[in-house]
């Protein structure tokens, strides 16, 4: 895939205010921060930054920011959308070394439900986690971590033990963490006893003639 590069610009005046105008003038507002340097406002292209996220490949990986002639790794940390129009808002960008070992969150996809015995069934994919925290050199970031549902029946569970981790990644999580578990059908309504049910009209009905009771009451006091 072709290395993906945001052109920004620094924006002088941060706040709110300053971020609406930089939106209505179409840019995405941003900050840059990390590393041993302040944090700085920039903005981006709104058209360029939407083609650059809809990749898939913008939040979570090693990309390059440029500004001017000046080029520097980065990674997306974070993209606001709207909560309406699902447009971009704001996005964070952090400046890593691409050989800098970090801490990153990537994404786990299942893969194979059709080879499920517990899925075919009926079963469900319950999923407990859907990114799992690794440490890793910034350039080595995984784009996915794959589980293969092949085999797994209902009751079955899915530990992190049983992910196939990159050996340029290491699992931040106890082994033993459940990541997806496959669940049975709801069990069906089961039907109250023919006695169960007599007692419960009776019983109905005894707390019917006592409304009654205190209804006639109530009109003999008035």
């Amino acid at each position: 895939m072709a290395e993906i590069v945001l052109n920004v610009e620094v924006r002088e005046s941060a706040g709110t205010g300053n971020a609406r105008a930089t939106r209505r003038s179409g840019l995405v507002p941003g900050v840059l921060y990390g590393g041993d340097k302040d944090p700085v406002s920039i903005t981006m292209r709104a058209n360029e930054f939407r083609k650059a996220l809809y990749t898939g490949k913008l939040l979570g990986h090693l990309v390059t920011l440029q500004y001017g002639s000046e080029k520097q790794s980065v990674i997306a940390k974070d993209v606001q959308m709207h909560p309406v129009t699902d447009e971009p808002m704001h996005f964070d960008l952090y400046r890593v070394d691409a050989k800098q070992e970090i801490r990153i969150g990537v994404p786990v996809h299942f893969r194979n439900h059709e080879e499920s015995p517990g899925l075919k069934r009926g079963g469900s994919l319950t999923v407990a986690l859907h990114e799992l925290l690794v440490t890793v050199a910034a350039d080595k970031i995984p784009e996915e971590l794959v589980v293969d549902l092949t085999g797994l029946d209902i009751g079955d569970t899915i530990r992190v033990s049983d992910v196939a981790i990159p050996a340029v990644a290491k699992v931040v999580l106890d082994p033993d963490t459940v990541i997806a578990s496959i669940a049975g059908m709801q069990a069906e309504e089961v039907e109250e006893p023919v006695e169960g049910a007599e007692a419960a009209a009776e019983g109905e009905d005894a707390a019917e003639g006592g409304e009654a009771a205190a209804d006639a009451s109530e009109g003999g006091e008035a």
